[in-house]
């Protein structure tokens, strides 16, 4: 039977045990429930420039291939930077907006993309993405942090772009905190415990909070902690309390909070996802003022993340993008991915050289990054 490829406005018109069983559940951010509380939850808005638009493939009633998507008319939340070419699409007259988005909103995470059984169905999926946008009259169609192991089913005609991220591997198989320090070098060794000691000092203490444990209370004090992080900087926060709610409902031992308690208060905390073999660390905040106290974010971030996978026999940790920052706290630069079809073949052409340069000066730095490990043996960074 020939697959029929469908576009659906919202992923509960997916059943979620035939989405699901797409993927090997390894991944949070691609599970139904993830993705349709974004939906639910009011996570995702069209006035923030998310429609939901996700690709099925069908046969009969049965779902052979998915991917999540979204018609974008910004690129707000998407953590791959294209404004340049929007810009280069304005320059000539032409519209860059809206366009096709395969990804997770709001998370830079690398994890299954294509959902299909093979190179075969993920093929095919890419195929119907291209039909479709051709279809609706949009400029591109993009393919944001999908894991190398997809890199087969693109074709030529998918630009690929990479960027670096930091991630923090137990390759060596430490199991505590001080084996850890030990693989380090005297330098490193001696500002982490440094910062640790600073927050001891200070009065404060930590707590771990699985999302079957979160009180109302405390799902409601991380929320307010992400609030003050984007009032901080000035950005307009997505995240709602409803929808923390519904992941420490639907997903309540994947959903991981760690809290910042000092003179019997919550004043900050980190709000992570664990995988199968990996913890995702989203979001953090802090009290007006707290936050500045020396070692806080590092410890809340890193250093309780660190110690959890250690504890809990996680392989990685993935603290979100960017931040040289976290080299020094032993997180080695990784590379992530992503694809980028473009309808007009034009400026197809013309972004080839423009990505291929990029990848080779991202892979320079990574090469050039990774010589200043932290570690007395260096461990590898994947690529």
């Amino acid at each position: 039977m020939m697959a029929t490829a469908r576009v659906h406005g919202a992923l509960s018109d997916i059943p979620a045990a035939q989405w699901d069983a797409l993927h090997d559940g390894r991944n949070p951010f691609i599970a139904h429930a993830f993705l349709a509380g974004m939906e639910r939850y009011g996570v995702l808005r069209e006035a923030y420039g998310w429609t939901p638009r996700h690709l099925a493939l069908w046969e009969g009633r049965a779902l052979v291939a998915a991917a999540p998507g979204y018609l974008k008319d910004n690129s707000h939340g998407e953590f791959v930077f294209d404004h340049a070419w929007a810009h280069a699409y304005a320059r000539y007259g032409q519209d860059y907006f809206p366009k096709s988005l395969c990804a997770v909103p709001y998370t830079p995470v690398a994890g299954p993309r294509l959902l299909a059984r093979d190179d075969a169905g993920r093929r095919a999926l890419l195929r119907a993405m291209v039909a479709s946008t051709r279809d609706a009259g949009l400029s591109s169609a993009h393919v944001n942090f999908h894991p190398q192991s997809e890199d087969p089913a693109f074709g030529e005609d998918w630009l690929p772009r990479v960027d670096i991220q930091y991630h923090w591997r137990n390759a060596a198989g430490w199991s505590g905190f001080d084996d850890f320090l030990a693989a380090m070098d005297h330098k490193h060794r001696k500002n982490i415990r440094q910062e640790r000691a600073k927050v001891v000092r200070a009065g404060v203490g930590f707590r771990v909070v699985h999302g079957d444990d979160a009180t109302d209370s405390e799902l409601a004090a991380m929320h307010g902690f992400y609030l003050a992080t984007f009032a901080e900087y000035g950005n307009t926060p997505a995240l709602t309390l409803e929808f923390l709610h519904h992941l420490a409902r639907a997903m309540p031992r994947q959903l991981v909070l760690f809290l910042a308690q000092r003179n019997g208060r919550d004043i900050a905390g980190a709000l992570c996802l664990r995988g199968g073999d990996t913890l995702y660390g989203r979001y953090w905040g802090a009290n007006a003022g707290e936050g500045r106290i020396a070692g806080l974010h590092f410890e809340t971030c890193y250093y309780q993340g660190i110690e959890y996978c250690l504890r809990e026999g996680l392989a990685k940790f993935e603290p979100g993008a960017q931040g040289e920052h976290k080299l020094a706290r032993g997180f080695l630069p990784s590379l992530v991915r992503s694809r980028h079809w473009i309808a007009d073949p034009a400026f197809a052409a013309a972004l080839a050289p423009w990505c291929a340069q990029e990848a080779r000066s991202v892979r320079q730095y990574a090469s050039a990054l990774a010589a200043h490990s932290p570690y007395r043996a260096v461990q590898q960074g994947s690529g």
